[in-house]
C-alpha cells in the first residue's frame, strides 16, 4: 500500500510540474498583444496571421493586434521584434523568408537564431505558378520556351527580395536554365496586381494569396512548388511534374518572440497555437487557401530554423542574389 502511495504521488508530482511548466504568469495576458506581421496587408502571412489572431480572441483571454510592418524582405518587421521587450506582448509571424534573410542579407539589425525565442511553426503553404489568365502561357514549358527564345525579355513579380516568392523563381530559373528578371514588390498583393494587369510576366505565390483571383478566372494557375500536388489545386501539377523533375520548395510560417521572453510565456503561447491550429473551423479555413496547419514544439521549430538556414545558404549563394536587387 505505501508503495502505491508513493507511485501516486510520484505521477502527482509530475502532473504538476508539467501543468508549471505551461501555465503562464497568472496575470498573463493583462493587455492585448501585438503580432507583427513583416509583409504587407493581403500578404500570405497577413491572412494567416488574421485567421489565427480571429480564433485566438474568441476565447476572450487573448487579444491580438496585427501590426504589419512591411519592408526589407521582412527584415524591417524582424527588427522591430529583436529590439522589442522580452514580456510577451510582441510577437511576430514569420516565414521561410526568415531563414532565407539570414544569408541574403551581410548585415542584419539581429541575429536569425540568437535573438529570437521560437514559439510554434504554424502552417506549411505551397507557392503557386500563376500569369495573367489572358497569358498565352498555359503551361509549364510554354514558359521555359519562351524564355529560352529572348533571354532576358521575360520577367517574373515577387513579394521582395528574400521572400519565398523570389527563391521559388530563383531555383526555377537555375533549374530550367533560363533567364528571366526578378522585379521585387513590397508585398505580394501588390506583386500580383501587376500579374493580373498584364505588367508581370509570372510570379510564384502563395496559394493564401492567389488562390481567390484563380478562382475568380484573373489569374491562371500552371503549377505548385511542393513535392506533391495540393488538394485546394488537385489538378494542376507540381514544377516537378511539369518538366523540372528536381524542382521543390516549400513554404512555411511560424510564431518567434523576442529571445529572453520567459518559457513559461511561450509554452502558454505554444498551447494556445496548438488548440487554434487543432480548431475544425481553423483547418477548413486554411485547407480551403492551400494552408496545412503544422504546430510544433518550441525546441522542434528551433532547431527546424536552423537546418532551414542551412539548406536555404547554398540556393541563395548560387543564384547570386543580394538584398536589394
Amino acid at each position: 500500500m505505501l508503495r502505491r502511495f508513493k507511485a501516486l504521488g510520484a505521477m502527482l508530482s509530475l502532473v504538476m510540474a508539467s501543468t508549471m511548466a505551461t501555465a503562464a504568469p497568472p496575470h498573463y495576458p493583462s493587455k492585448p498583444i501585438r503580432l507583427v506581421v513583416p509583409f504587407s496587408a493581403g500578404s500570405a502571412t497577413d491572412i494567416l496571421a488574421r485567421i489565427i489572431s480571429t480564433k485566438m480572441g474568441e476565447g476572450g483571454t487573448y487579444q491580438i493586434v496585427v501590426d504589419n510592418r512591411p519592408g526589407a524582405g521582412g527584415t524591417l518587421g524582424a527588427t522591430t521584434v529583436a529590439r522589442s521587450a522580452p514580456d510577451g506582448y510582441t510577437l511576430i509571424l514569420v516565414s521561410v523568408g526568415h531563414a532565407i534573410n539570414a544569408t541574403l542579407y551581410p548585415k542584419l539589425g539581429y541575429d536569425t537564431v540568437k535573438d529570437f525565442a521560437p514559439v510554434s511553426l504554424v502552417a506549411s503553404v505551397p507557392n503557386v505558378l500563376v500569369v495573367n489568365a489572358a497569358s498565352p502561357y498555359k503551361s509549364v514549358r510554354d514558359l521555359v520556351t519562351a524564355a529560352k527564345a529572348k533571354p532576358g525579355a521575360m520577367n517574373f513579380d515577387s513579394a521582395g527580395s528574400g521572400s519565398s516568392t523570389h527563391l521559388s523563381g530563383e531555383l526555377f530559373k537555375m533549374q530550367a536554365g533560363i533567364d528571366i528578371v526578378h522585379i521585387p514588390y513590397k508585398g505580394t498583393g501588390e506583386a500580383l496586381t501587376d500579374v493580373m494587369a498584364g505588367r508581370g510576366d509570372m510570379m510564384f505565390a502563395p496559394t493564401l494569396s492567389a488562390m481567390p483571383f484563380v478562382k475568380q478566372g484573373k489569374l491562371r494557375a500552371l503549377a505548385v512548388t511542393t513535392p506533391a500536388r495540393t488538394s485546394v489545386l488537385p489538378d494542376i501539377p507540381t514544377v516537378a511534374e511539369a518538366g523540372l523533375p528536381s524542382y521543390a520548395f516549400d513554404s512555411w510560417f511560424g510564431v518567434l518572440a523576442p529571445a529572453g521572453t520567459p518559457k513559461e510565456i511561450v509554452d502558454a503561447l505554444n498551447a494556445e497555437i496548438g488548440k487554434v491550429l487543432a480548431s475544425p473551423d481553423v483547418r477548413e479555413r486554411m485547407a480551403a487557401q492551400g494552408a496545412e496547419p503544422r504546430r510544433s514544439t518550441p525546441q522542434a521549430f528551433a532547431s527546424y530554423i536552423q537546418v532551414e538556414i542551412g539548406k536555404l545558404a547554398p540556393v541563395v549563394r548560387q543564384s547570386g542574389v543580394t538584398a536589394g536587387q
